[in-house]
């Protein structure tokens, strides 16, 4: 089966097919940075984070993307209220979701580009949307004519006469009530740039149609953002992008909300869950395979008990890795899943997850298979068939590493965490030879205080042929 998604512009899944062979251009629309994120905004760079994975994985070179809206009403608003500058609250929330995409593993943008450090290219190509006959200026405003743009609605499958006004303040000034605003005059107090229509900010829309072109070029391959971005943002960066002369991109994909109760997670609603909370109360890698269990384009209702249940899962992944790296003697070289992992050998996953992966990345499809290999290769460590440990244990890990979960990936990227556990080690390791120590002398009572000590804190102990290892529990 050929790597295909499904493309909001033409409510199909196609064949994906790079505009220049071997090489992948992705543009995500990333935070407006006005206040910290919650889990609803960290799926998106979860989801799109998959996807370059598997890009990498199929052999792509990618580049990715992901811009900073650090200018608009609500950071100017948040500004006056905490009263320092704008800048002072887009760069402190920069942190906190540069922070939560690291805390989540997510690769690193090749370039993350900030609205306001790409004022001329917005006005290079509003003055091309102007003398093209698409943009016009009005009391320092410039406006884009939706109705000069054949098709206009196409991604959202609406009709101009069935939208609603433009919400922009000066809709009095504008041709059509639903013209949208590309840079708005200045207001009394607040951040303002020069421009040949006066001084002013920029609209939303016309940062990510001019950082695209300047990163991507005039044509790329994916664009991708929240299913809340089809319309107004996405529809309105088409009809920007295009009118100026782009061909703009190949594919648009979105992901679905995280929802609580049924409603879409926001901070408006008031149900909104700060991801530096939720990692206080269960581990970030967890989190992590809860978001990406789900299909990218489904609906995820989030409760506690449901991150907690795939917790269970994924330790159940974690223990068979870890007992099966022992029972192979802890061979290093078992851990190097790179050659299969970027396309350049031959994939030690199994057929079913890479048809489940190129299938619009059919995640709960993918689990099944990972989660099918888990119990083969336990069933291999039970039957003491090393050969069948090794197979299961490689294709595991190289599953796992897609997917952006491998345990030894994790490991190896956090200090703090490798210090907490190092920590944590020492101690527990203090008690295991007290309780060593216990059963030599056959104190077999004292032995079971400690353990079931070490158990009321959470830390679960296992006797192996190889020795006492441990887990904390969530």
């Amino acid at each position: 089966m050929p790597l295909a998604f499904y493309d909001t512009a033409t409510r199909a899944t196609r064949e994906f097919v790079p505009i220049v062979p071997g090489k992948v251009g992705i543009y995500l629309c990333g935070a407006t940075v006005q206040a910290p994120p919650h889990v609803g905004h960290i799926r998106s760079s979860v989801a799109f984070d998959v996807l370059r994975r598997w890009l990498i994985a199929r052999g792509y070179d990618v580049t990715f993307i992901r811009n900073v809206t650090d200018i608009d009403d609500k950071i100017i608003h948040n500004a006056g209220h905490d009263d320092v500058p704008y800048w002072v609250v887009a760069m402190r929330n920069e942190r906190n979701f540069t922070r939560a995409y690291d805390t989540l593993g997510c690769i690193p943008p090749t370039y993350e580009p900030r609205a306001t450090g790409h004022i001329p290219e917005m006005i290079e190509m509003m003055q091309r949307l102007i003398d093209a006959g698409y943009g016009y200026a009005m009391n320092g405003d410039v406006y884009f004519d939706v109705r000069k743009f054949v098709g206009y609605g196409s991604l959202s499958g609406q009709k101009i006469d069935d939208m609603l006004a433009s919400p922009d303040s000066e809709a009095q000034v504008k041709r059509d009530p639903r013209d949208f605003a590309m840079w708005k005059g200045a207001k009394p107090d607040e951040p303002y740039w020069d421009t040949p229509w006066g001084p002013g900010r920029p609209g939303w829309h016309i940062e990510c149609s001019a950082m695209a072109h300047k990163y991507l070029g005039a044509q790329f391959d994916i664009h991708g953002g929240g299913l809340d971005l089809v319309f107004p943002h996405h529809e309105n960066e088409i009809a920007q992008s295009k009118a100026a002369g782009d061909q703009f991109a190949n594919f648009w994909l979105h992901n679905a909300w995280v929802t609580t109760a049924g409603e879409k997670m926001s901070k408006s609603l008031g149900n909104s869950l700060l991801v530096d909370e939720i990692v206080q109360r269960v581990r970030p890698v967890e989190l992590r395979y809860y978001l990406v269990g789900a299909h990218y384009r489904s609906m995820l209702e989030y409760s506690d008990e449901s991150v907690k249940e795939a917790g269970q899962g994924y330790r159940r992944i974690e223990g068979f890795l870890q007992r099966a790296f022992e029972a192979l003697d802890s061979d290093d070289s078992l851990l190097d899943v790179t050659a299969s992992s970027n396309g350049t050998g031959p994939s030690l996953r199994p057929a079913d997850f890479d048809a489940a992966m190129d299938d619009d990345l059919s995640a709960p499809a993918a689990m099944a298979v990972l989660h099918e290999a888990v119990r083969e290769g336990n069933a291999a460590l039970t039957a003491g068939d090393l050969a069948a440990v090794r197979g299961s244990f490689v294709a595991v890990l190289a599953m796992v590493d897609v997917l952006g979960v491998n345990p030894w990936a994790w490991a190896s990227s956090s200090a703090d965490a490798d210090a907490s556990r190092s920590t944590i080690d020492a101690l527990v390791r203090v008690a295991l030879d007290q309780r060593q120590e216990a059963r030599a002398r056959k104190d077999f009572a004292a032995a079971d205080a400690i353990r079931d000590g070490l158990d009321a804190i959470g830390i679960k102990i296992e006797d192996t042929a190889n020795g006492v290892r441990w887990n904390l529990e969530a």
